[in-house]
């Protein structure tokens, strides 16, 4: 069932399922709780799994002229724990979703349990950048169909064989991404705080226990970056699974749900 809370500025819209330890799901660049389909029923099986679409994006509203930057996501974060009464939580953000997870783990310290950066970057001039190709694909256009350079960027981002190979889902993810509308102010703004996010310098002070997460054929945000965000944390591991694309996530939702789950269990 969706529920929202009010954070001010508009309604963050959010659903739960399962049982245990709460685990906060924070989404990718322009998506939302929509994304994770193919994974919250595994992890609620072993934990309460706290999806949401961030601040303009589908189900949530902000008021015309609002901001959209990392920091107010992870504001937002803090908002919606506080009001389902949580005082800590597993977090799991992956690419921008690792991005907010940062900032959240580094700003509210004892909001976060434990946490998993999968797919993502301290981002800053340390960033290990994709093929110019791939870069193109996310640039905003005023001239190109919107409807298929989504596509096409959403494409890029799974291996070549599973686009062959599983048409239906691919097809599915995209069309879920087109439904779920991201209005262009704030697909921009999501954009300009993720070219400028750079955590390089403070990610060491994280204290949280953090798996880093990523596939080796991942071409959007290459693994180099889990490695070299991995070496400047304290209280990381490191996890490169083989042939694991950016959305290792959707594609082998049992790989990325075993990893975390052991993860998070660990004593």
């Amino acid at each position: 069932m969706i529920e929202t809370i009010d954070i001010g500025v508009g309604s963050l819209a959010f659903e739960r399922s399962g049982s245990g330890d709460p685990l906060l799901l924070i989404p990718g660049f322009a998506s939302g709780m929509w994304s994770w389909h193919r994974l919250t029923g595994l992890l609620a099986e072993r934990f309460e799994v706290i999806a949401f679409d961030p601040r303009g994006v589908a189900r949530s509203r902000i008021a015309p002229g609002a901001e959209v930057t990392i920091d107010l996501i992870a504001e937002d974060v803090v908002s919606l724990l506080g009001s389902l009464g949580i005082e800590s939580a597993h977090v799991l953000g992956i690419s921008f979703g690792g991005f907010v997870a940062q900032e959240l783990a580094l700003g509210y310290p004892e909001r976060v349990n434990r946490l998993v950066l999968a797919s993502t970057s301290f981002g800053g001039t340390g960033h290990v950048t994709p093929s110019s190709d791939v870069l193109a694909a996310f640039a905003p256009s005023e001239v190109s169909d919107p409807e298929e350079r989504r596509r096409q960027f959403l494409t890029m981002a799974f291996s070549p064989e599973f686009v062959e190979n599983e048409q239906d889902v691919v097809s599915e993810f995209c069309e879920q991404r087109l439904e779920n509308v991201v209005p262009d102010e704030v697909y921009r703004q999501q954009l300009a705080s993720a070219l400028a996010f750079d955590t390089s310098e403070r990610v060491g002070k994280i204290l949280a226990r953090t798996l880093v997460l990523s596939g080796d054929r991942d071409t959007v945000v290459p693994a180099e970056n889990s490695r070299n965000l991995a070496r400047a944390m304290h209280f990381a591991e490191l996890r490169i699974v083989p042939g694991g694309s950016h959305m290792l996530f959707v594609e082998r939702p049992d790989i990325f749900n075993e990893a975390v789950t052991e993860f998070l269990l660990a004593r």
